[in-house]
């Protein structure tokens, strides 16, 4: 066959990863994509609702800080989430899809909500609340540490094991709340020993949640200390660039990956706790609300930095915030706050991309080569 006549069509672009970018590139890539992001949707704003949208993000500002209690909220949320993406980190940097987190908060706000019923009014305050947290870490441990097992013995798909190990944890909150409701039957549980205030967080200054946001900091030092400069750190991030060379290299790849987990599921029990214990004071189903999974968004944009993930929580809860004060302001229904919040979330993830590679023109097409 004669491909003489056969013309081959080069593209006029590629995409090429780029070695690497100066901090202060990246971060100008990221600020223009909010700034993008932002412009989007104010003529979205406006198309859609004929609202001022200079008094859309005003809005969004006050419901996250017009009020001192509202900024204690947000603090406070952002610790929540800040607490599960940490937990997922370390997985997730061994390259293990941790998608289970918000079973392993279930199983640990769980744990604490028994030992609040079952020993509120049996052990004194000093003794109760160690009790509490060992209870929370061994079940978020021990829900993490089921799907390392399979996946170090047996090479299963983690991220389908831990997201049905979610479900699970669902059912088992779902009986327990449906046995504990008041009224019987109800399936809700309602505010565990309101009266005595057995197993619950105390106050600092005043503040209800100072001291769940003094856990979560601590604990993000602790985390970054562990990831950074631990020998357990140096194998996760060994086994997560590749699982051969840590053999080779005489690292116990099984271990690493159950005692990872562990850990992993050991966080998300305290922040299970913190939930229960510091905040909700019940517990539901719904406890994690879906921060299991905004967290694998989090520690990503991060970097996998513990960190950064002070920055990335800020930046999703104060979105998340401000976008259910606007549809209370403003009497929009939350599907149009879930918009804005999604396209600045777009823009943010999209800006990785042109941090992490380039669009160059194909060198071959230049001088007019036909």
């Amino acid at each position: 066959m004669n491909n003489a006549g056969t013309t081959k069509h080069e593209p006029l672009f590629h995409i090429v990863k780029r070695s690497s970018m100066v901090w202060w590139k990246s971060w100008l890539i990221r600020i223009g994509s909010v700034a993008a992001a932002l412009i989007v949707c104010a003529v979205i704003t406006v198309l859609l609702t004929g609202k001022n949208p200079l008094g859309v993000y005003a809005t969004m500002i006050d419901g996250s800080f017009g009020t001192p209690r509202r900024i204690w909220g947000l603090f406070q949320n952002i610790a929540i989430l800040l607490c599960i993406s940490l937990a997922v980190t370390p997985a997730f940097k061994m390259r293990f899809w941790n998608t289970g987190a918000e079973g392993q908060v279930l199983v640990g706000g769980l744990a604490t909500a028994s030992c609040m019923i079952l020993l509120g009014d049996k052990l004194p305050t000093l003794l109760l609340f160690p009790v509490m947290i060992i209870a929370s870490v061994a079940a978020g441990a021990i829900w993490g540490l089921i799907p390392a097992v399979f996946r170090a013995k047996w090479n299963t798909n983690e991220t389908l094991f831990t997201l049905m190990m979610n479900y699970i944890a669902i059912q088992i909150v779902s009986f327990f709340a449906y046995i504990w409701s008041v009224p019987k039957g109800s399936g809700q549980v309602g505010v565990i020993n309101g009266s005595t205030k057995a197993g619950w967080l105390p106050s600092i200054g005043g503040h209800d949640y100072l001291l769940n946001i003094i856990i979560v900091a601590v604990l993000t030092v602790a985390v970054y200390i562990y990831l950074r400069y631990s020998k357990h750190g140096y194998e996760i991030q060994v086994v997560g660039e590749s699982e051969n060379t840590a053999r080779y290299i005489g690292i116990n790849v099984k271990k690493v990956i159950i005692r990872t987990m562990l850990l992993s599921g050991a966080i998300c029990g305290i922040a299970g706790f913190l939930l229960v214990s510091g905040t909700d004071h019940t517990f539901t189903r719904d406890l994690a609300a879906g921060r299991g999974f905004t967290a694998i968004m989090v520690s990503w944009l991060a970097k996998f930095n513990p960190l950064y993930m002070v920055l990335t929580s800020f930046i999703i809860v104060f979105l998340q915030k401000g976008a259910g004060e606007i549809s209370t302001t403003f009497g929009l229904n939350d599907s149009f706050s879930d918009i804005l919040t999604g396209i600045i979330i777009f823009f943010i993830i999209g800006s990785e991309f042109f941090i992490n590679y380039s669009i160059k023109r194909n060198e071959s097409l230049k001088g007019g080569k036909k």
